[in-house]
């Protein structure tokens, strides 16, 4: 089945990140799964000395092994650098499919951002995502998925009724494949300082955003966009001619697709209306930090409307658990309520920066999101955690369990956290996209670099934070 996925301030300096590299030699407990040296995209020594490092001072020696395979899975596998006109180019493959996902590439290099003061060829490197990044936006915003390669044919082409433009891969609408790249942006530029990537097809790329997202308020009509698919499969389908089920144009964007690539039930997706918010703050801040007034204004002016729509639609009094978020609405009065395992989820709100972790609202909603009153969240003997209708019914994404750690306080329960990863890799050495709740050998997609990038993220989170859980 097809893929169809915080900024750290802290410097390797003050993280620990210094060794001598040539007296590290730990013995070899597990079998060497990395791919070999003289066949990796990219080498970075900055995350090669995070690795050594976490590697000798990580007392649990799985977790360092898992650790020292998947956080560099992206940079090892799936990145084509180049310089293109003198400007740095990056091209991410999500994996196993050979296209770049906006929302994956953003999310699998994510984690090298607090890394890249270090490391200027790593800075250079994000600096070509977003550079590339511009370039499937400018080519059309309303495609989730891109090929590097102008003449490749879609295998899509031929069944999906939409606007297939050369070079597009699919195209499904969803909000957040527009948010990554404004966080991904403003994240290296907090990172560095650096506006030069915000160039003038930037700009135009970021207006392009805003004026997506609101034609897809439909205030003034269905707007452009429309999708249908020749399938069996019932969550490749837009219903009601590719527009969607109805919704009362209350100022929230409609999306058709989850980050899972499934079609959502009512159009009014909430995680990603809310994770919206945060990215067109950022665009502002970078608007504001560049000098265009004009960007700025429609950044901010949108984010307040979907704000006040959130403030009315995004929550009910659920009888066992208080006021919670819901997944989908319509504006209507119906709900969807569950929680998918992709990001954005509810789950994930406090890391996406939109909510805090200890607000009512937010532990409401997670105590309903990972209980059993959530249809796909699983419990079996290999473990629990959310999954989703994409991989099916007792199917838990590590994803889940990885974001579960990242948005805990508690030792107790990132402790668990990385207990239940640890034993989901089955031997492979990585993280997958599912495993079976009874038999974490049962799993879906063997090489799912965003998946194993943001096991990471979650190790050297917990290396920083709370060292003590990694004996």
């Amino acid at each position: 089945m097809q893929r169809r996925k915080f900024i750290q301030n802290t410097s390797l300096a003050s993280a620990g990140f210094f060794i001598n590299r040539n007296s590290f030699n730990l013995s070899q407990d597990f079998p060497v799964v990395r791919v070999a040296e003289s066949q990796r995209k990219f080498k970075s020594v900055a995350v090669e000395m995070a690795i050594n490092t976490i590697k000798k001072n990580t007392g649990n020696k799985e977790i360092a092994w898992l650790f020292e395979n998947c956080f560099p899975n992206t940079l090892d596998t799936t990145v084509d650098f180049e310089i293109i006109n003198g400007k740095p180019d990056t091209y991410v493959i999500t994996g196993d499919i050979d296209a770049m996902w906006l929302r994956d590439s953003s999310a699998q290099v994510w984690p090298y951002l607090s890394l890249i003061k270090e490391d200027k060829n790593l800075k250079q490197l994000i600096e070509g995502v977003i550079r590339r990044q511009t370039k499937c936006i400018l080519k059309d915003p309303y495609a989730n998925t891109f090929y590097k390669d102008e003449n490749k044919v879609s295998e899509w082409k031929a069944t999906d009724v939409t606007d297939m433009k050369p070079g597009i891969h699919e195209r499904k609408w969803e909000i957040d494949s527009l948010c990554y790249p404004i966080r991904l942006a403003y994240g290296y530029w907090k990172e560095t300082g650096d506006t030069s990537p915000f160039d003038k097809d930037w700009i135009e790329a970021m207006n392009l955003v805003v004026k997506t997202f609101r034609e897809q308020q439909r205030r003034d009509g269905e707007g452009p966009y429309t999708f249908q698919r020749k399938t069996d499969w019932a969550t490749d389908g837009v219903p009601m001619s590719g527009y969607g089920y109805p919704t009362k144009k209350v100022g929230l964007i409609h999306s058709m697709f989850r980050p899972s690539d499934d079609a959502t039930i009512f159009p009014f997706l909430i995680p990603s209306n809310c994770f919206a918010t945060v990215a067109l703050n950022d665009l502002g801040e970078i608007a504001k930090a560049i000098g265009d007034s004009n960007l700025l204004k429609k950044s901010i002016s949108l984010r307040e409307e979907i704000l006040e729509a959130l403030n009315n639609y995004a929550t009910i009094a659920h009888p066992e658990y208080g006021q919670i978020f819901v997944y989908e609405t319509n504006g209507f009065g119906s709900h969807n309520l569950m929680d998918d395992a992709n990001v954005p989820s509810l789950l994930s709100l406090p890391y996406l920066k939109f909510i805090d972790a200890n607000e009512t609202v937010y532990q409401n909603t997670r105590s309903y999101v990972l209980s059993e009153n959530n249809p796909f969240f699983f419990k079996g003997k290999a473990g629990e955690g959310i999954g989703g209708p994409h991989a099916g019914i007792n199917m838990i994404w590590p994803l889940s369990i990885t974001m579960r750690g990242l948005t805990s306080n508690e030792d107790k329960e990132i402790k668990f956290c990385l207990e239940m990863l640890r034993k989901s890799n089955a031997g492979t050495g990585f993280m997958h996209e599912s495993f079976n709740k009874d038999d974490a050998s049962n799993f879906t997609r063997k090489w799912f670099a965003w998946a194993n990038t943001l096991f990471g993220e979650f190790v050297m989170k917990v290396y920083r934070e709370r060292k003590h859980l990694l004996s």
